[in-house]
């Protein structure tokens, strides 16, 4: 025990010693408080760095997130849409049948109310219809599956329309136009 009651004082003793020694020297105080400030100001500095870098990650996952959000809306509507054009397909086929009778004409009225109904939905959701016969054939929106020979058209002109294409928003297709080509 008379070993550690010595150890403590000299441990206190220099412990004394650096505090006088510190006392009695100020610029080594100002030349430690100068290089304290120093390493203050480079952490400041790195946390700084981190914090812009996060901000800037957060940034881009918010409009990553949105884009995301915005596709996965359209897809839904596209496939929802292209489950649907079938059904829009037969009403106009029903619209281009003659009828004579005055039974066959009301009915045929209510077809096209329907159908009216139908292109009315069709517009709220941003699909239109592709514009497609006396155009020039695109094969981005066009599906050709006839071929003629027509000298009366130029090259690569669509003459005929077999069924409707669609497009979402202007920009994606819903479904391509099936057309016939002039070669």
């Amino acid at each position: 025990m008379a070993e550690n009651t010595e150890n403590k004082d000299k441990i206190e003793e220099i412990e004394e010693t650096e505090k006088v020694e510190e006392a009695e020297s100020p610029d080594i105080q100002e030349a430690d408080s100068e290089d304290d400030t120093e390493k203050l100001k480079a952490q400041l500095a790195e946390q700084n760095d981190k914090y812009l870098r996060l901000m800037a990650e957060y940034d881009n996952y918010q409009k990553r997130t949105q884009r995301e959000k915005a596709a996965r809306y359209a897809d839904a509507v596209i496939d929802t849409v292209a489950a649907i054009l079938p059904i829009g397909d037969n009403l106009e086929r029903a619209l281009a049948t003659e009828v004579s009778s005055e039974d066959a004409v009301k009915f045929k009225e209510g077809i096209e109310m329907v159908m009216k109904q139908f292109d009315d939905c069709l517009e709220k959701l941003e699909v239109t219809p592709i514009k497609a016969e006396g155009e020039q054939f695109d094969p981005n929106i066009h599906n050709a599956v006839m071929h003629t020979e027509d000298d009366s058209v130029d090259d690569n002109t669509v003459v005929e329309e077999f069924m409707k294409g669609y497009l979402y928003k202007g920009e994606r297709v819903v479904r391509h136009s099936m057309v016939k080509v002039a070669n």
